[in-house]
């Protein structure tokens, strides 16, 4: 059974970020997106995965780029109830990083789980 809340049905919302954080918009309007998406009550989770897994790299220098350092903003998301975050851990081996390379605290999930997440949702974005 669907869960309600004032303004309607509350529906589960899965955010698939697979780019790196810049050189591109995709990785920023996807931040917001999911702002937006927990300010009207939804149940929202972001999955990171392939190049997606680098938003949320500590210590990112993005000036030389001429692009805005966006990625202090997953900090905020705990305060808009977004703290279903995840991670595939082999995109993250893949590319070298580990768990405490990331700027939150996040839910390592296998390629295999990714799947199962995915089934999981009532509405996908991929960014």
């Amino acid at each position: 059974m669907e869960e309600e809340y004032e303004g309607g049905v509350v529906k589960k919302f899965l955010y698939v970020n697979r780019r790196a954080p810049h050189g591109t918009v995709y990785a920023l309007e996807s931040l917001e997106t999911v702002l937006i998406g927990a300010a009207f009550d939804q149940d929202v989770s972001v999955l990171f995965i392939d190049d997606g897994v680098y938003q949320l790299k500590k210590q990112q220098q993005p000036d030389c780029l001429e692009m805005r350092n966006f990625s202090k903003t997953f900090r905020a998301l705990e305060m808009y109830d977004v703290e279903k975050l995840f991670v595939e851990s082999e995109s993250l081996s893949e590319r070298g990083l580990v768990q405490d390379d990331l700027l939150v605290d996040v839910e390592l999930v296998s390629r295999h789980a990714v799947h199962e997440l995915i089934d999981q949702q009532d509405v996908i974005l991929s960014f």
